[in-house]
């Protein structure tokens, strides 16, 4: 994805691709605003309004966004990201002197859509928990009534309305609008292809794997870890007797084999990776650029593996790092830095009580990347350590003199900080 330069002059329209009800802007705030976060929801409701009943805007300019939400650049950018990587927003640009994006807006899910997407529902599970879970639930619950004892009378078409089709009114209604949704885009390792041919022909349908199906298998392998050759017998056992796939069976299947694989548990975000958007531009191959880059394409599971020589971190430290995720809305490079960082100084032990004592400061200061991170602990490393060890109500906690090899400002200059930085490098090749 190529990262371009927003500018205050630069201009955008808005084309609305759905049907947006207040229905929809419910299901917006409730459904996806605990996933996408109160400034990309505001952004929405902004581009929404400034089409002004229209299904086109006006033309106008980034300042204008930036006065109406009170809001950075940055954070209008981050903001769009979060739409765009959702399915809610589409953008197109031409470069010029002034340049020129088109915005085009996609309607919001249903909410029966959102509770049976086999990400968005996990997700936002794993974002509110499972008390706020049930209750948004409950709300959007249909409510069942018995009809055993009545008769239906409804009227059907034909008993009203006389027919009288006039062939010369058929017209091309294509334009008319429509309530139009964008499916995000996940990446799984899952070879389609490869897939569809471990599978008999005499078992399946010829219209067994259509683009729905594919890209739920694609989601499921996304969300539940699931490789080729797992999906591939997880697929087998969800065909009927038509020779097509249950949706709903597959859906079970794989979430009961992550479970039985993850001893009951349901998939956590501790195994993403740095969001894209907020990842440092590629070009630089100093030894420092190959460090900050582990960080951001490694999930904190697979980093707290690695600094533990590759055996599986205990239960508590897990938790820790999902609090981090879920709770504490830590992105995982940033995460990476922070485990780097207290296992030095902490003699290899990830206590809470400092670590907590770190993140509220960072979340102050609203840390994201890593680079924002690696320099807060170099910036602010002697005053945690003097607050950790004068406080006599954490005896546990003993800051040492030891820092990573990352402090060093002179790293690339000294042969042992060298050293020191290739076996890290090493942990991650």
């Amino acid at each position: 994805m190529q990262k371009i330069d927003l500018a205050p002059a630069d201009k955008y329209i808005i084309y609305n691709k759905g049907i947006i009800t207040d229905d929809k802007i419910k299901i917006l705030t409730s459904l996806y605003q605990p996933i996408i976060g109160s400034q990309a929801t505001s952004l929405y409701l902004t581009l929404f309004n400034d089409l002004n009943q229209k299904s086109i805007s006006l033309e106008l300019n980034h300042h204008h966004l930036m006065t109406l939400m009170q809001l950075k650049l940055e954070s209008i950018k981050d903001a769009r990201y979060r739409l765009e990587a959702i399915g809610l927003l589409k953008t197109y640009l031409k470069q010029g002197e002034i340049d020129e994006y088109i915005y085009v807006l996609y309607s919001p899910i249903s909410a029966y859509e959102f509770f049976n997407h086999p990400i968005l529902n996990i997700v936002l599970y794993n974002n509110i928990g499972s008390v706020e879970y049930e209750k948004l639930q409950e709300y959007y619950k249909v409510p069942r009534i018995n009809v055993k004892d009545y008769e239906d009378i409804t009227m059907s078409f034909e008993n009203i309305f006389t027919s009288s089709v006039n062939q010369s009114l058929l017209f091309d209604n294509h334009d008319i609008v429509n309530d139009n949704k964008r499916n995000i885009i996940v990446k799984s390792d899952i070879d389609m292809d490869l897939l569809i041919s471990s599978i008999p022909k005499r078992l399946v349908s010829p219209k067994c794997f259509t683009e729905d199906i594919k890209e739920l298998i694609t989601n499921l392998a996304y969300i539940y870890k699931i490789d080729n050759l797992n999906m591939q017998g997880l697929v087998r056992n969800c065909l009927n007797e038509r020779g097509l796939i249950d949706k709903n069976e597959l859906k079970n299947s794989c979430r009961n084999y992550y479970q039985f694989e993850n001893n009951g548990r349901l998939p956590t975000l501790i195994y993403n990776k740095q969001p894209d958007y907020l990842k440092t531009p590629l070009g630089n191959d100093s030894k420092l650029a190959r460090v900050i880059y582990s960080f951001e394409n490694t999930s904190p599971y697979d980093f707290l593996k690695k600094s533990y020589g590759n055996t599986e971190p205990t239960n508590r430290d897990k938790k820790l790092i999902e609090n981090l995720m879920l709770e504490q809305k830590l992105n995982p490079g940033v995460i990476n830095v922070l485990i780097d960082y207290v296992l030095k100084v902490n003699n290899k032990k990830l206590n809470k009580d400092y670590i907590e004592t770190i993140v509220g400061q960072w979340k102050r200061l609203k840390v994201e990347t890593v680079v924002d991170a690696m320099e807060v602990c170099k910036k602010e490393h002697k005053k945690f350590k003097k607050i950790i060890n004068n406080n006599d109500s954490k005896p546990n906690i003993k800051i040492n003199d030891e820092t990573p090899i990352w402090f060093d400002k002179n790293q690339e200059k000294e042969e042992k900080g060298l050293d020191e930085l290739n076996d890290v490098l090493k942990e991650f090749e």
